[in-house]
């Protein structure tokens, strides 16, 4: 469900870690205190990440309420921006990058080396 993002026009990335222990109203209250954004947009996606970086929350506004969703790797960890003082947009397409492991906003490119291709 989540990977598909149905009807979802906006994802806001919150770079920076998060600590997933708080609920909507800590959640909504990082949206709106710290990046002067609105929680209550409608269809805006909002994500966060916490230290370890196999789980992440996110916050959606539906009209009637929030709705919660929390998503917790099994196997290895999400490339999370990490700077705290960001948000950023992201298109479907990051979005679904994003679920996959890989850090769409500043994806890391390890070159090979000479003897690695070997």
């Amino acid at each position: 469900m989540l990977f598909d993002a149905h009807g979802i026009k906006k994802f806001i990335v919150v770079c920076g870690y998060t600590d997933l222990r708080l609920g909507i109203d800590g959640l909504a209250q990082i949206i709106k205190g710290n990046y002067h954004l609105d929680p209550f947009e409608e269809y805006t996606l909002f994500l966060f990440c916490g230290r370890r970086g196999d789980r992440i929350k996110a916050l959606l506004w539906e009209g009637t309420g929030f709705l919660l969703l929390y998503k917790r790797f099994e196997n290895g960890s999400l490339s999370w921006p990490r700077n705290p003082n960001e948000v950023a947009g992201i298109s479907k397409h990051e979005f679904r990058l994003l679920l996959q492991g890989l850090n769409p906003i500043r994806p890391k490119v390890r070159s090979l080396t000479p003897q690695a291709m070997l």
